[in-house]
């Protein structure tokens, strides 16, 4: 009877484990990650002790400050649009009162890859034509010569680019990424630019205060073209024809950062290959000095020191609507 009695109470435990199994599912589904919202909003601001626009100063190698504001649409947690818009304060010889850039393009992603595909216009408002006898085809805007260094630039250096970007998650901490852009006229000179780059960036593990380190690099190579009749080679008695065949030049910075929350602080070390004479016959730079900095398109002697080795250091803070508002 005993013996009965815990067979019967084996097989009740076991028709109960049966039922409740029967209960469950076959196969336990996981929890599905909500999708992103459709719309959002991208925000920041920064200030930065020089301004460097591919490997060259635009801020006369003064602090800048910037700001940008961007919508996005997010079609699927794999396909994303935007438009944008972004401003940061200048320095450059025309006296622009600021760069004001607008810029749409879509963002798709492949697994491990990120790419970026897009549109920028670079606006640089209130700025004032600047020549003079010893440079430029151009005398419509003699009134405002330079008489030290005689640089010429145009009073709209407003001008459209188009491009391409990507990143490749090699891990979560790796990432190569590459960047291309193109435009008929480069600073609205009439030379055409085409610039491309390679990106390595490394992400080291966040300490346990939520401070996060990262180190990354870049390497460029800028193309130009000849520009319009504006700009000329000339040095009396010896003047050459309109436009000037500017030359193409490397670009490479290397630097590290600290990230905590929405800041970061990035500190990276900037040059470029280009000497101070074609420095000076590219930027038009208004600071520029006699240095014996003779080139072909460089005639009267005067370099600029706008595109040389400089440390620069950049604290800014970059949120997201959905993430760090709601």
């Amino acid at each position: 009877m005993k013996k009965f009695l815990l067979s019967a109470a084996a097989v009740y435990a076991v028709s109960a484990s049966a039922a409740l199994a029967a209960d469950l599912p076959a196969k336990a589904k996981p929890i599905a990650a909500p999708p992103p919202p459709a719309w959002d909003i991208a925000f920041g601001a920064g200030l930065a002790s020089d301004y460097v626009f591919r490997g060259i100063s635009q801020s006369n190698q003064k602090a800048s400050g910037s700001a940008y504001f961007e919508p996005r649409y997010n079609v699927n947690p794999d396909l994303q649009f935007y438009i944008g818009t972004a401003a940061a304060s200048i320095s450059l010889p025309n006296h622009a009162a600021a760069e004001v850039d607008f810029y749409a393009g879509v963002r798709p992603t492949f697994g491990k890859l990120a790419l970026d595909f897009g549109a920028l216009y670079y606006w640089y408002p209130g700025g004032t034509c600047r020549n003079n006898f010893w440079q430029g085809a151009s005398f419509d805007c003699v009134v405002n010569f330079n008489p030290m260094n005689g640089n010429a630039i145009k009073g709209d250096l407003s001008f459209l680019e188009i491009y391409a970007r990507g990143i490749y998650s090699v891990t979560d901490a790796l990432q190569l990424g590459f960047n291309v852009y193109w435009t008929d006229s480069f600073l609205n000179s009439g030379a055409n630019g085409t610039y491309a780059s390679g990106t390595l960036k490394y992400t080291f593990p966040a300490f346990s205060n939520g401070v996060a380190f990262y180190t990354s690099g870049e390497f460029g190579y800028q193309w130009l073209g000849t520009t319009d009749a504006f700009y000329t080679v000339t040095a009396p008695p010896n003047l050459a024809g309109p436009g000037i065949n500017y030359a193409d030049y490397a670009t490479w910075n290397v630097g590290v950062g600290f990230t905590y929350k929405v800041l970061t602080l990035d500190l990276r070390y900037i040059d470029t290959n280009l000497n101070k004479g074609n420095c000076n016959a590219f930027t038009g730079d208004q600071n520029a000095g006699f240095q014996s900095a003779f080139t072909a398109i460089n005639p009267g002697g005067f370099g600029s020191s706008w595109c040389g080795p400089r440390f620069v250091a950049k604290l800014s803070a970059d949120l997201t609507l959905v993430q760090n508002v709601k």
